[in-house]
């Protein structure tokens, strides 16, 4: 349960650190300015895009963290055997790290208005991810030809349970990754403002998402290598 409630404080951080940016924490009623900026156009509203995203994030967020919590109370049944991890999963996370650096560097250039970071920016965030499905693919493989099936281990269920989540996450995100760089080609340095400014709220909603994901993964990778161990048997101790 505090494993659970730890995910959960983390994850709230890192929605209020995300909220602060977009400015829907604000309060308007207590901000004051000069009288003549008062009669001039009302501030923006924040894109419903935006707040859509982080409703989803909350979600998601809610269901990886009942995963966390639901494997840190079932690996300390007599039952559990605990898995060797492969190799590939080391390089698989450090593509899944390059693929959120990639976004966070085309989010920098999309408020440029620099197309050809953008374009680039938007093809080895989606190579890399790409290439991170394909080490997980490799894992799993590895694992059955181990002889390590999810009927007979439940550590095994569990590895393919949350991994197999974590990719649908992933292929959702790269559906939208692939419009957003379908309409980055389609662009030019001569297009209207209104449409670079689309392109760059849907690239900053896909950089968002994939440094949700690599925040998800990292906790499950911590997990599935067993670093959280003690910190499990900790929070056991206090329950008991």
């Amino acid at each position: 349960m505090i494993v659970i409630v730890v995910f959960m404080v983390v994850l709230a951080a890192f929605a209020g650190w995300w909220l602060s940016r977009q400015g829907l924490m604000a309060k308007p009623w207590l901000e004051t300015g000069v009288a003549g900026e008062a009669t001039g156009a009302p501030p923006s509203p924040r894109p419903i895009e935006k707040i859509g995203l982080g409703a989803f994030l909350a979600v998601a967020g809610s269901l990886f963290a009942l995963l966390v919590s639901a494997y840190s109370m079932r690996m300390g049944l007599p039952d559990w055997r605990s898995l060797p991890m492969p190799t590939v999963l080391w390089f698989s996370t450090g593509l899944l790290i390059l693929s959120s650096i990639a976004l966070q560097a085309t989010v920098i250039a999309a408020r440029r208005d620099e197309l050809d970071g953008i374009r680039s920016g938007l093809l080895a965030a989606g190579v890399t991810s790409l290439a991170f499905l394909a080490g997980q693919l490799l894992a799993w493989r590895e694992l059955a030809a181990a002889g390590y099936f999810s009927a007979g281990n439940p550590a095994a269920a569990f590895f393919y349970l949350v991994t197999a989540i974590h990719g649908l996450h992933m292929l959702g995100g790269l559906a939208v990754l692939y419009r957003t760089a379908t309409r980055a080609f389609d662009l030019s340095a001569a297009s209207a403002p209104q449409a670079l400014g689309r392109l760059r709220l849907s690239v900053e909603l896909c950089a968002t998402y994939w440094h949700f994901l690599l925040f998800v993964w990292l906790v499950l990778f911590s997990l599935l290598m067993r670093w959280t161990d003690d910190l499990i048997e900790i929070c056991r101790g206090l329950l008991s």
